[in-house]
């Protein structure tokens, strides 16, 4: 009777809200939920499901056999802060709040502000249960507190937020939301944020980390939530690589410890499948709670593989057939494994679509039924999870900021553009469709698509005061 009221004394407003509901409405039957893992510094070619032949990872090519495994896909950048920056924004490098590891040189650089809009603050306000666990880097106590992850839309915090603390896999404390909370871990403190190395090592943070993972899931099962679970493996121990050589600290090598290899070759092994193992449980326990036909995951690692463990590199070939490493703006070091997964949602099978971190924002609203924020760079990837036709980027950006400014677009999924040296010199172009190992110059060749790109490069970031150029001297070009 009320509804009928409403319509013959508002017929204005009914229709208008029956339009907010059909547009804000998700085009799924139930508002999913959504878990984003994360690797961090995991190569495009750690895994078996994308060409590796030393290291096991059984799960994680099950989820890629049962899901969408996509073969042209990039971080938000080639080091960890802007890259999961650009992840929790949805603005590309030249436009998100962090476009560089900052560290205690600068803190207040390395953190969200208020005002910033989060994908974490999008699905909170659509009803969604947050959560981080694991590393944040994108605010600290302090002079960074601005962007503590209860102040960007998470409900529940879990783990490091620094960087650096999170280099010691075993350390002394993790942080509970604002709280420390002491581990049994002895650690000598090295450099800043609590980071070191430990010489009693009882708890790892990572499988810390899966428990709670793993609770919070359980926790939350009978309302939409949104976990964004950022693991700290395969990450070297910095601290400890530099002072006793092996950056590769783990529990047990696991199925490595018997190879006639060095340490570190074990233990960079031993955390990839580590790592691996934690997806698996993931995997069983949503079928267990029967919730995997309403949960997208989706795993992506935060940049390209690093050799900081000291580790043989070419033992496992983590960059597969591109050119660099984490640092590189060639596609070794931003081309990283991308793999959806949703039961009866996600079409399986393997996708050669260009898209990358930004796209998250959108999708993530998409599924959820809310809008995406007005500024965004990303395009959703729903129509090519769903199986239908999916828009196209005309234009990736990144930029990095250490050792001299570089730029790096990728124009019409085909053409790599890099600048160093300044704003005015050449652009190297490289045809990724006929070289993907970015090898050759083409410049030449292509005169006006080198043009193109360098006119973009120009206007694709805004000016940021903590993150102006500073250019390395280099050539001048006319173009």
């Amino acid at each position: 009777m009320e509804a009928l009221a409403l319509v013959r004394s508002h017929p204005m407003k009914l229709l208008l809200a029956l339009l907010f509901l059909s547009v804000a409405h998700s085009s799924f039957s139930a508002p999913p939920n959504i878990i984003w893992i994360m690797a961090d510094d995991l190569g495009w070619g750690d895994l078996g499901c994308y060409g590796q032949k030393v290291i096991t990872t059984p799960n994680l090519d099950r989820m890629a056999k049962e899901g969408m495994r996509f073969t042209h896909f990039y971080s938000g950048a080639t080091v960890c802060a802007p890259s999961r920056s650009v992840l929790m924004t949805g603005l590309h490098h030249g436009h998100t709040r962090i476009r560089g590891n900052a560290g205690q040189t600068n803190p207040a650089a390395q953190a969200l502000k208020e005002g910033d809009v989060t994908v974490a603050s999008v699905l909170k306000k659509a009803g969604y249960k947050t959560a981080l666990i694991g590393k944040w880097g994108l605010g600290n106590v302090g002079e960074a507190e601005s962007g503590l992850p209860r102040k960007q839309g998470f409900d529940y915090f879990y783990g490091y937020l620094s960087q650096h603390h999170a280099h010691n896999h075993f350390p002394d404390y993790l942080w509970r939301n604002e709280s420390k909370e002491a581990l049994s871990n002895i650690i000598v403190p090295v450099g800043e944020d609590g980071a070191g190395y430990a010489t009693e090592a009882i708890h790892y943070a990572d499988d810390l980390f899966t428990d709670d993972a793993l609770k919070f899931v359980s926790e939350n099962k009978a309302a939409p939530f949104f976990l964004y679970w950022a693991m700290v493996i395969p990450h070297a121990n910095n601290e400890r690589g530099k002072i006793l050589g092996d950056g590769a600290h783990v529990p047990d090598y696991g199925p490595y410890a018997d190879k006639d290899w060095p340490q570190q070759d074990k233990g960079q092994a031993a955390m990839i499948t580590r790592l691996d193992s934690y997806v698996g449980r993931m995997m069983e326990q949503l079928k267990a709670l029967g919730l995997a036909e309403n949960t997208l995951v989706i795993f992506s690692s935060d940049n390209g593989p690093h050799n900081e463990s000291q580790h043989d590199l070419e033992r496992f070939d983590p960059n597969g057939p591109y050119t660099g490493i984490k640092r590189s703006l060639t596609d070794g070091g931003i081309r990283v494994p991308f793999i959806a997964w949703w039961p009866g949602k996600v079409k399986p099978g393997e996708s050669a679509h260009v898209g990358y971190f930004p796209d998250f924002m959108p999708t993530a609203a998409e599924v959820a039924g809310t809008p995406a924020p007005e500024q965004t760079d990303g395009i959703s990837l729903v129509p090519v999870l769903t199986g239908k036709e999916q828009p196209k980027h005309d234009f990736l950006y990144w930029e990095f900021h250490e050792g001299g400014f570089k730029q790096a677009a990728l124009y019409q999924g085909r053409w790599k553009g890099i600048r160093s040296g300044g704003p005015d010199a050449p652009v190297q172009l490289f045809d990724q469709q006929n070289d993907v190992a970015e090898l050759t110059n083409v410049a030449d060749k292509h005169p006006d698509i080198a043009t193109q790109i360098s006119d973009y490069l120009k206007i694709a970031r805004t000016p940021l005061a903590e993150w102006e150029p500073q250019w390395k001297a280099g050539k001048k070009s006319k173009r």
